[in-house]
């Protein structure tokens, strides 16, 4: 996976999040790497119409390293690692024979809070869906 994120156009423009101290990047891209993971992903595409992310979201956000992060850090931190994962989740997908279709997806509904809001947290899911972080992600289609 680190390969492919390194060769990808878009993926190698998010060194910044590769480096960054406050999250395991590594632990990240095995987190991807899983072949149930990917098969998950796929199926909540094809068996539940739902993005591809929709397949792993909970479990990634159960990751102790990832949770912390998540909500320690305000919204405006981690949309590097958020867009970050979007690169890997359509990298994974494009592996299994899927491409994008340019329309995003619901994860969750978005969350009400005052503009320019740096309290970590504050930016986190509390209403019902099924990601605390991420509200919208990229939908696939079988080529």
């Amino acid at each position: 996976m680190y390969n492919s994120l390194n060769t990808d156009r878009q993926g190698r423009t998010f060194a910044d999040v590769k480096n960054d101290q406050r999250i395991n990047f590594a632990a990240v891209l095995g987190f991807f790497d899983d072949p149930d993971r990917q098969r998950r992903m796929v199926e909540s595409e094809v068996h539940h119409d739902r993005p591809a992310l929709a397949g792993v979201i909970k479990e990634l956000e159960q990751q102790p390293d990832i949770r912390d992060f998540l909500e320690k850090e305000d919204a405006h931190t981690t949309v590097r690692f958020r867009q970050a994962v979007g690169v890997i989740v359509r990298i994974v997908m494009e592996n299994q024979g899927w491409r994008t279709t340019g329309k995003k997806g619901l994860l969750a509904h978005g969350w009400p809070v005052t503009p320019r809001t740096t309290t970590g947290g504050a930016y986190r899911n509390v209403g019902g869906g099924l990601s605390k972080s991420f509200t919208r992600t990229e939908r696939y289609e079988k080529i």
